[in-house]
């Protein structure tokens, strides 16, 4: 198993390293206040920001632009899992970054989806705008009313009539929906309720005007609206779409799923290890500038031993990252799902504690907007309920490892001898 990256990675690494130091840490005062303005200035702090629409067309003429699409004729910009994976844990050191190279979640599962199960219309009329970064997406599944950590609860109605399928239902947590360049949903719901269990549900594309369709507010990540982002609650009452906007078929929804996270889950790994990198970063800064009882704070054996484990524990996450996404490349996302759910419950609580370690190195400050470290951890926390919980990918991965030692019919299991 060789984790070598390849030289045209190599090159884009320097590249993107570079544009972060230029163009990506000296704007990140800069965004806050843009939005903070809009909604002084203009009344509305969900509007697109101007800095990283200025740093779009920059990022595309270095090459720096759909790096996250493997095998697509429409994107031939971009990467295997393998060569991504350091690109995506760089530009995963600042929340908003991804964008600016348009490989941002929700964004980059919706248009795999659509690059994977979509007809030629839904790519023309979706995918190749999406491509081009000229408008935004969201993924409509979590619902208020169930536990959505079980995808089967989903109750959301997609109904036949005619030429048309009718959605009626209620969601929330739907990422990327108060952005006004958002303008086409992936609803996952259910078209026959007495279907098998794993096939009862589908996903259809919704444009975000179609009537019926009500944004009702944002929902605020411990007090960050995440604006002009936004995770909202939405509701969808009578809203007609033509049945040609199903993908792949009624009672597909599963198949779809499993095809569309598996790459989420990944990408959203990479970004958690930049964000553990970056915390590291800026405690080690600021142990190293402090002096508390008469000598510097990095000094002290506490420290150390803190610093020392948060890279034994990123280095760690890292080389398993690597193995998944050699895996995703190699044999498939299906035979890495063990791999797959493993760094799902271990980025995000690495990068919790890394955080959380250098919010303490940081005093009073750590906890404030002086840094990006309260931000990033709230956000970094939503990640151990995101696209699956802690709980879901253990008990996957448990299963996992239960059928290996299991008995065949006729066959005895070997186990260890005994002295009573």
């Amino acid at each position: 198993m060789e984790f070598e990256y390849s030289d045209r990675c190599k090159d884009l690494q320097g590249k993107l390293l570079k544009f972060m130091d230029e163009h990506i840490y000296p704007n990140e005062k800069r965004y806050k206040e843009e939005i903070q303005r809009n909604g002084e200035e203009k009344g509305n702090r969900w509007l697109p920001t101007t800095v990283i629409e200025e740093l779009k067309p920059k990022a595309r003429a270095l090459g720096l632009w759909n790096l996250f699409l493997p095998k697509s004729p429409r994107a031939p910009e971009g990467l295997s899992n393998l060569d991504y994976a350091p690109l995506c844990e760089i530009m995963g050191r600042v929340g908003w970054a991804p964008e600016v190279f348009n490989c941002s979640a929700p964004d980059t599962g919706n248009m795999e989806t659509i690059e994977r199960y979509g007809n030629e219309e839904h790519k023309k009329q979706w995918l190749e705008p999406l491509l081009r970064g000229e408008i935004r997406s969201a993924f409509a599944m979590t619902e208020p009313a169930v536990a959505s950590s079980d995808a089967t609860n989903i109750a959301t109605r997609i109904e036949r009539d005619g030429d048309e399928y009718v959605i009626n239902g209620h969601k929330w947590w739907i990422s990327g929906a108060g952005d006004p360049r958002c303008k086409i949903f992936i609803l996952m719901g259910k078209t026959d309720p007495n279907a098998a269990r794993h096939s009862q549900q589908s996903m259809i594309l919704v444009p975000v005007d179609a009537k019926g369709v009500t944004i009702k507010r944002p929902l605020p990540v411990f007090g960050y609206d995440d604006a002009p982002h936004g995770h909202c609650e939405i509701t969808y009452e009578n809203v007609r779409v033509p049945a040609s906007s199903i993908l792949l078929g009624e009672g597909r929804g599963f198949e779809i799923a499993q095809g569309r996270l598996g790459p989420g889950r990944i990408h959203h790994c990479m970004r958690a290890i930049g964000v553990a990198e970056r915390a590291l970063e800026l405690m080690c800064k600021r142990l190293n500038e402090r002096v508390a009882f008469g000598r510097k704070i990095s000094e002290q054996s506490i420290w150390r031993e803190r610093i020392a484990e948060s890279r034994i524990q990123i280095d760690t996450t890292r080389l398993l990252t690597l193995k998944a996404a050699y895996m995703m490349d190699t044999v498939g996302n299906k035979h890495a799902k063990a791999e797959i759910a493993m760094i799902k419950v271990l980025a995000p609580n690495v990068a919790q504690q890394v955080l959380d370690w250098s919010i303490q190195a940081h005093g009073a400050a750590g906890v404030s907007d002086e840094f990006p470290l309260a931000y990033m951890w709230a956000g970094n926390r939503t990640l151990r309920i995101a696209d699956g919980p802690d709980e879901v990918h253990r008990n996957a991965i448990a299963k996992l490892e239960l059928a290996k030692h299991m008995s065949l019919p006729g066959e005895e299991l070997d186990l260890p001898v005994t002295r009573s």
